[in-house]
């Protein structure tokens, strides 16, 4: 049967699902996602997690250069004292003698210690724009300076990545935002769910599909009377494909492990990301965001409104490799930022936008326990334009080994995923194990 496309954009039966530029899908979307809710334990798809810091991170305190003399003197207010025992708990976290985590990152420090979490500094965009607008998209986009690239690099990496057919799911791709990231845009479909808990049901009321009293069982009462005039036994397929994700994301509520998640939309983000790993629906690329890293006045060091941000940033990582526990050993979580921050304080004790930064890489084969990078000093005859850390690793290089080793996209495909960037392992840093 063909179901009219006008008749369910007038209901809004399928508002809820957020799709990239790909076609509308009718119920057929949802028994797909049964299907692959139906998988259970088979799925084994190699699963990546992407985690945008948007407002251009500090990297200079995630992960401080205490040895390198240049940053204090630049930073006499903001800066992060290097690890003794008169600093105590006001001083970085060592990681390699050169390199300390900053204090609020505690809950990463095991990671680091047992080799699943890895940092690459001096990390980012050759793109010199400071505008957190055009170099989020142009980093999302997977180039330096053409914005006429309409797909994002996820979505292209979606596009190329060899995989079982079979495995393909509705749930392949989901970006756990009210709209579809620029990352994830492109001709092949992926999700954006804003909240899992309210995901086809009605659970607040500010999602389309709410019933006159709020409660969760609103799509099946607001369109439970079209199954005889419109929908027939369509609607009543889309209904169990409803409750077979119900009855997956309830098996999985509760964090495993004892992880416990911070408060907020990030840690509800990150668990419900494990929520969906773990219910086998068919992840292969998950996104999320976390934004306020714009500290352009009263930074703070150890602590302050920064520290604050990293501590909770940090916890929701930690709790995400806790809950998942085995499934780690498929997973790796990269994390980005546009650019970082000036290496100068400024007059309002905070930072103005930079250049160069630093990600994370965790996983289970992610060779941690290492700060990658070629560190080129904080001095100034070595500052970009005079003023911030500069780049000596390109994002493409980290994205383009995750590609490559996690997996398995061949070499020859690289300029279908970075544009006019010629990707060479020899550049690569070797932060995953092949």
């Amino acid at each position: 049967m063909n179901i009219n496309r006008r008749i369910f954009l007038k209901q809004g039966a399928l508002s809820f699902i957020c799709l990239g530029s790909g076609p509308f899908w009718g119920p057929g979307f949802l028994r797909q996602a049964a299907f692959a809710a139906d998988l259970g334990s088979s799925m084994s798809n190699k699963i990546l997690i992407c985690i945008f810091q948007r407002g251009a991170v500090d990297g200079l305190s995630m992960v401080v250069p205490y040895g390198d003399p240049f940053y204090y003197q630049n930073r006499q207010e903001i800066s992060v004292g290097a690890p003794s025992q008169a600093a105590g708990d006001a001083g970085a976290l060592d990681l390699d003698g050169y390199f300390g985590l900053h204090p609020a990152m505690a809950p990463l420090l095991p990671l680091y210690k047992q080799g699943h979490l890895a940092a690459i500094q001096a990390c980012g965009s050759p793109n010199a724009s400071r505008s957190h607008f055009d170099s989020q998209d142009l980093m999302e986009s997977g180039v330096d300076e053409d914005k006429s690239v309409q797909e994002g690099w996820l979505n292209r990496l979606l596009g190329c990545c060899p995989e079982d057919a079979a495995k393909k799911t509705a749930f392949r791709a989901v970006s756990m935002t009210s709209v579809v990231p620029r990352s994830l845009q492109g001709p092949e479909d992926s999700l954006a769910i804003r909240d899992l808990d309210t995901f086809g049901l009605a659970g607040d009321s500010s999602t389309l599909l709410a019933g006159p009293t709020g409660t969760t069982d609103g799509f099946e009462s607001m369109y439970g009377s079209a199954v005889d005039t419109v929908l027939h036994g369509t609607a009543r397929e889309s209904f169990d494909a409803l409750d077979l994700l119900k009855q997956a994301r309830t098996a999985h509520s509760q964090p495993s492990n004892g992880a416990v998640y911070p408060q907020g939309n990030f840690g509800r983000n990150l668990k419900q990301i494990a929520q969906l790993i773990k219910a086998n629906v068919g992840v292969q690329v998950a996104f999320a965001e976390v934004d306020g890293w714009d500290t352009h006045a009263n930074q703070g060091g150890a602590k302050g409104q920064l520290a604050t941000r990293l501590g909770s940033f940090a916890q929701g990582l930690a709790a995400l490799h806790q809950d998942l526990g085995d499934r780690m050993a498929d997973v790796v979580v990269v994390t980005m930022s546009e650019f970082g921050r000036a290496v100068h304080q400024n007059g309002n004790r905070g930072t103005d936008h930079g250049h160069g930064t630093c990600f994370f890489a965790l996983g289970g084969s992610v060779k941690g326990g290492k700060v990658y990078g070629d560190w080129p000093t904080l001095s100034p005859d070595k500052l970009f334009q005079d003023r911030d850390l500069a780049v000596t690793t390109d994002f493409r290089d980290v994205f383009g080994e995750i590609c490559a080793k996690h997996f398995g996209v061949p070499m020859s495909a690289m300029p279908q995923l970075f544009p006019h960037y010629a990707v060479d392992a020899q550049r690569f840093r070797n932060f995953y194990t092949a």
